[in-house]
């Protein structure tokens, strides 16, 4: 059994996603902007709306690219620029250096955006291994959040000992060893359909019309996106609180890794959560007020121990709720409108982060603690005011 899910050709695939997801920088990503980079917050999120906009923009063409010159070569190429971005963001200190290298990095995500997925798929295919893809692509999963996991811990202990910059520099690492791995896959004979340049404007005004139609939708909708911006914030916060505490960087990555190991644990468990509260509204209202509280509780008593509450439990309950509600919000779009929708919703929740990031950031500049709570009023007001009932959980597939 062993040698038949990571034997063969597999054991690439697998290695490769091992490696693409250590990322060593993440643990301390917001020391190094801060301190070494001598950025403000403002300027950090400036620098992550500048990335959402050229993904944006990019993954327009990236499709075309991966089936006309190759998905392997297009996903390798996207793994050698990440690391590439990696050495000249660890090199200069330099506020225009890192938007180049977030405009690198969002080519580098657009390229292997899909195609690795379908890459992946199309071997299994070849190999009349098909009805294998669910176990192949959770396999696929699992050693991903085994290496974002040791990346985050190994990123905070590089830190410590060599400097802030050592983790985006070593970050290249295993990027450039996956983008060789990938290189050497062979590109599976049978081929997707050609990719459709994707029209935003079209997928906007559908996504928009079908949103003012259907109230169920449109409920869930919005209570999954202010939920995740809240979820984002929480991300980028909790490491200036953790600096103004003065927690050593060594222990960045393991705090980084117990919300990681905590979202995986909720995550495998919404059934019994369900049971637990009594139902999926009562659930899901109830996590929205636990991170709520929870923001608050940092922000009016910052101490080590109300931070490691906020991140391990707030930040693994926030973003873990986001992929509850996407199983629910399937419930309510017409197969054949899916890909439209989820499009429409995600474009959505990218456009908010990226116009709200940079007056959050500004705001953090100015006070830390003031900004996390006003943050913490977002979940607050989806416990209090969302019109999420039962019966928008449990209504049937759409038709219209």
């Amino acid at each position: 059994m062993m040698k038949k899910y990571f034997g063969g050709f597999l054991w690439k695939f697998y290695t490769a996603s091992f490696l693409s997801s250590i990322v060593f920088s993440i643990a301390v990503l917001v020391p190094f902007y801060t301190e070494w980079g001598g950025l403000t917050l403002a300027q950090v999120q400036i620098t992550q709306a500048w990335f959402m906009f050229w993904a944006f923009i990019m993954e327009v063409p990236t499709g075309v690219i991966a089936d006309r010159f190759r998905r392997k070569y297009s996903v390798a190429f996207g793994a050698l620029l990440i690391a590439i971005a990696s050495l000249i963001y660890g090199s200069f200190p330099d506020f225009g250096a890192f938007l180049f290298c977030e405009f690198l990095m969002a080519i580098a995500c657009a390229l292997v955006s899909g195609a690795n997925e379908a890459l992946l798929y199309d071997t299994l295919k070849e190999q009349d291994r098909e009805e294998e893809s669910k176990k192949v692509f959770g396999r696929i999963s699992a050693v991903g959040v085994a290496g974002a996991i040791i990346g985050t811990v190994a990123g905070s202990i590089i830190a410590a000992k060599f400097g802030l910059n050592v983790p985006m520099l070593a970050t290249a690492i295993p990027f450039t060893l996956a983008a060789i791995i990938i290189w050497t896959i062979k590109e599976p004979a049978i081929k997707a359909k050609t990719s459709e340049v994707k029209n935003y404007f079209e997928i906007a005004k559908k996504g928009i019309s079908f949103f003012y139609n259907h109230r169920s939708l449109k409920i869930l909708a919005i209570d999954s996106l202010v939920v995740i911006v809240a979820a984002y914030f929480l991300v980028w916060l909790y490491q200036p609180m953790l600096q103004n505490l003065g927690v050593p960087i060594f222990y960045f990555g393991f705090i980084r890794a117990a919300m990681s190991l905590n979202q995986m644990l909720i995550s495998s468990n919404f059934e019994f959560l369900e049971k637990l509260f009594g139902s999926a509204e009562a659930y899901l209202k109830m996590s929205a007020l636990i991170v709520g509280i929870l923001f608050l509780l940092v922000a009016v008593f910052p101490n080590v121990v109300t931070v490691l509450l906020f991140v391990v439990i707030g930040g693994a309950l926030s973003v873990s709720r986001s992929t509850l509600i996407s199983t629910y919000m399937n419930k309510h779009i017409p197969s054949e409108q899916r890909a439209t929708i989820l499009s429409s919703i995600g474009m959505l929740s990218r456009v908010t982060l990226a116009i709200t990031g940079p007056l959050i950031g500004f705001m953090a500049d100015h006070s830390l603690r003031g900004t996390i709570f006003f943050v913490g009023l977002l979940p607050l007001a989806i416990f209090l005011f969302s019109p999420l009932k039962q019966e928008v959980l449990e209504e049937k597939i759409v038709t219209a």
